[in-house]
């Protein structure tokens, strides 16, 4: 591979990263059977191509993914890499979600494990992946601000977390970004999370780039997407056929429809970076791939004309999710 990568920087405060960061939660069956070999390899493909963001939690697939990046570092510069670790999912045996938990406790012990599972001595960027609502968020990032005096973690992030409690977070520590769905079909945080981060020298990342693969993805059969209302019955074949007018313009920049999305992220502005998700090297190519493609005004104006905010149907995620974030509030 031989793109060339950019760097932004996480918000005033937080690391220098790649862009696009590599997201690992596929990389341990959240969408279809896995294999580590390859899921080594793409890890490796990323980093061998100057990539240096990888973005997972502690409870993707009950601590697989910390192991699996563990694993694909050995050997190799551990200061090369970026690491950003969402925590707090508490989980039963199965993998069912059984809420969260940020009590101060809770993130210590949490980071602890995560540390022995990813073989470093400490985490780049350290945030709740939800907002425990039993717990103020200024116990949470406290906490985490003990855990940055101590060196077991250099940034803190947020997610998923709405203006008001980026504000208050933000009045206890420095916050390096937000990470948060953001994508041509989902742009809720263009009301008032974009310019409560842009004020405060809070940076983006975007997952969800791709709309969890409605965007230039394979078809889904059977995996865990089949209970996202977005892929459900008429919803699919709305949402199907809005990203097709997408199309000409792709083939237009020589770039499939998911690079275009990647690019279009990018250029919402340079305080925000994409997360995209690879399952296999030839992923790995083409999400590097987006950052070839150039979208000036009348591109993005086109783009807005085609995919119009709020065209999409149906909720990001389930109800039971949906009353989980904080952002939605």
């Amino acid at each position: 591979m031989t793109t060339a990568l950019d760097t932004r920087t996480l918000g005033r405060t937080g690391p220098a990263v790649s862009t696009p960061g590599l997201g690992c939660m596929g990389l341990s069956g959240a969408y279809g059977r896995v294999d580590d070999d390859e899921g080594v390899r793409v890890v490796h493909d990323y980093l061998d191509a100057g990539g240096t963001l990888l973005d997972t939690a502690d409870f993707y697939a009950a601590g697989h993914n910390e192991q699996l990046i563990g694993r694909a570092l050995r050997g190799r510069n551990r200061d090369d890499v970026v690491l950003s670790v969402k925590f707090g999912a508490v989980l039963a045996p199965g993998g069912q979600m059984r809420g969260f938990d940020a009590r101060p406790d809770a993130v210590r012990n949490s980071l602890a494990y995560s540390l022995q599972r990813l073989g470093t001595d400490h985490v780049d960027v350290y945030r709740p992946a939800r907002l425990d609502r039993t717990v103020p968020i200024e116990d949470t990032i406290g906490a985490i601000a003990e855990l940055v005096d101590a060196g077991y973690v250099r940034h803190i992030g947020l997610s998923e977390v709405g203006a008001a409690t980026i504000r208050r977070a933000a009045a206890v520590a420095p916050i390096s970004d937000l990470q948060i769905e953001y994508s041509l079909l989902s742009r809720g945080i263009e009301d008032d999370i974009l310019s409560t981060c842009r004020e405060l020298g809070i940076g983006i990342t975007a997952y969800g780039v791709l709309a969890k693969g409605l965007i230039g993805g394979s078809p889904v059969r059977g995996d865990s997407r089949t209970m996202f209302p977005r892929f459900q019955g008429e919803n699919r074949e709305h949402n199907d056929a809005l990203v097709a007018r997408l199309r000409e313009l792709a083939d237009a920049k020589d770039a499939s429809l998911a690079q275009l999305a990647i690019a279009w992220v990018s250029a919402q502005g340079g305080d925000i970076v994409p997360v995209v998700g690879a399952r296999r090297p030839d992923q790995v190519t083409t999400m590097l791939g987006a950052n070839r493609v150039v979208l000036d005004a009348d591109d993005l104006a086109r783009i807005d004309e085609l995919v119009p905010r709020g065209a999409a149907r149906g909720d990001r995620y389930p109800a039971a999710f949906m009353a989980d974030l904080d952002s939605e509030r």
